[in-house]
């Protein structure tokens, strides 16, 4: 039979961003008889998940859990929803594609109902028709959350979330205090050994050394904590992805819309994403780019450049000591993968949550698991530099993984199974249609009876056009979500 182990008594969370703050009310929550306390060390430039103004659908699920509602996100943190992201220029000239989320995506899908309200001009032959209700509201402009009623044309519906990063992260703040997480600011210094691989406390400007039993590391890639253990190590992804740096824009207008884009350019790759705080501009540059074309090619006022070292630890968990975030994998903002990312290793540490003295089998499947997670959101990244189009960038070195991946795709139309693959299989294979990867037909496909596509469609067209009469336009949701 085993035996109850005694929870750590006390927990430090370095850094203060968006990341560090919601790991410190995850844990305080999951452990409410331990002292929980936020360093917040100075911010990161760099440190791209506590930059990034939105997450993926996995993120909507943590905050659930965690006590963040998403209603308070709307009213206090200027968030909207995202339902599809739209590809520019990654399958050729002309080119567009569009990626949706949820279980209930199918790219195939050809009826007549989605030729008519296919999103962008209407007969375009670059615009594919849609594969999900998603595009089919975004296409329209119509949207409110689904409720959750058995039945609801919207049951299916999956979607992200967009936010003002300083709103949110006052959100936070908020409810981290209300549980009683206390707070110190300093840089942190020289740690001292616990003799077991990890930390026994780490010095603290202005407030000496802090003893801890468990060191969450949110500091961004400079990895405050994790790089003072002897054994930390690190895995470049520089063969794999060719994007060197990014310029990022001050937000602009506001802009009220249902999707984002991702455009390949000359200079490497623009994204921009609406919000109601204004549209977030990030220009990704390649080796080569200067300072002078880049500013040229960014359709905002500069904010800054950010350097990129693309990565991963090696064991994000060493002794006592975890690290999250970009402290545990470095890399570019494609997809707005980041902070999804960072939610996932956070929900996996909750999951085997270790006690005072963490079990060395809980340590090694949480890296094991965390290394999983980071070569999947690297091959999902890869998998745009193979697209048609991104020639440009020359020739990249790819996992075993994604070659076979994507060998498996164009030709027999079909997805390998992978462990902690950031999307569900059918959000992944229309984020590659999106970018250009033709898909093959299997014999499985085949051999399918026309009868059941056809049906198949005519079902879709009957769900798309009752998801329609359910919403109504965003902007009146929206207005009557912040009234009420």
């Amino acid at each position: 039979m085993s035996e109850p182990r005694e929870l750590p008594r006390r927990v430090v969370v370095a850094g203060d961003g968006q990341l560090g703050v919601l790991a410190a009310i995850a844990l305080r929550r999951a452990l409410p008889t331990s002292e929980v306390i936020v360093v917040g060390t100075p911010p990161d430039p760099a440190a791209l998940a506590d930059r990034v103004p939105a997450a993926l659908p996995f993120t909507n699920k943590l905050h659930d859990r965690l006590g963040i509602e998403e209603d308070r996100l709307v009213r206090e943190a200027g968030a909207s929803h995202r339902l599809v992201v739209r590809y520019r220029g990654w399958g050729g000239a002309g080119h567009e594609g569009v990626a949706a989320y949820g279980a209930a995506i199918d790219p195939k899908l050809k009826t007549g109902f989605a030729r008519d309200w296919g999103g962008g001009a209407r007969g375009a032959s670059t615009v594919p028709p849609p594969g999900s209700i998603g595009e089919v509201l975004a296409a329209e402009g119509c949207f409110r959350p689904p409720s959750g009623e058995p039945g609801s044309p919207l049951d299916d519906l999956d979607y992200a979330l967009r936010w003002n990063v300083p709103a949110f992260r006052d959100l936070l703040i908020r409810e981290a205090q209300r549980l009683g997480v206390q707070y110190l600011r300093g840089e942190l210094g020289a740690a001292q050994s616990d003799g077991e691989g990890g930390i026994a406390a780490v010095a603290l400007a202005g407030a000496g050394p802090i003893e801890a039993d468990l060191f969450i590391d949110c500091t961004g890639p400079r990895a405050a904590l994790l790089s003072l253990l002897p054994e930390a190590g690190w895995t470049e992804w520089n063969r794999h992805l060719p994007i060197r740096a990014l310029l990022l824009g001050r937000p602009a207008e506001p802009v009220l819309s249902l999707a984002d884009g991702v455009e390949l350019v000359e200079e490497g790759w623009l994204s921009q994403l609406a919000g109601r705080d204004g549209r977030h501009a990030v220009l990704a540059l390649a080796d080569g780019v200067s300072e002078q074309a880049a500013v040229a090619a960014l359709p905002a006022e500069p904010l800054g450049f950010v350097p990129l070292e693309q990565g991963c630890a090696r064991r994000p968990w060493l002794g006592n000591v975890v690290a999250l975030g970009d402290a545990a994998a470095h890399f570019e903002p494609l997809g707005w993968l980041n902070l999804d990312l960072a939610h996932r290793q956070l929900a996996l540490l909750l999951e085997l949550l270790p006690a005072r003295r963490p079990d060395p089998r809980e340590r090694t499947e949480f890296n094991r698991r965390a290394a999983l997670m980071a070569d999947r959101v690297r091959d999902l990244l890869g998998a745009h530099y193979a697209a048609p189009a991104a020639a440009q960038f020359g020739r990249l070195e790819r996992s075993a993984e994604l070659e076979l991946t994507l060998d498996q795709y164009i030709r027999r139309g079909r997805l390998p199974f992978f462990e902690e693959a950031p999307l569900l299989a059918q959000e992944h294979s229309a984020l590659l249609q999106a970018l250009g990867h033709e898909a093959g037909e299997g014999p499985l496909a085949a051999a399918a009876d026309p009868r059941a596509a056809e049906a198949a469609g005519a079902a879709f067209a009957a769900k798309a056009q009752a998801a329609l009469q359910a919403t109504p336009p965003y902007g009146v949701w929206l207005s009557e979500a912040l009234r009420d």
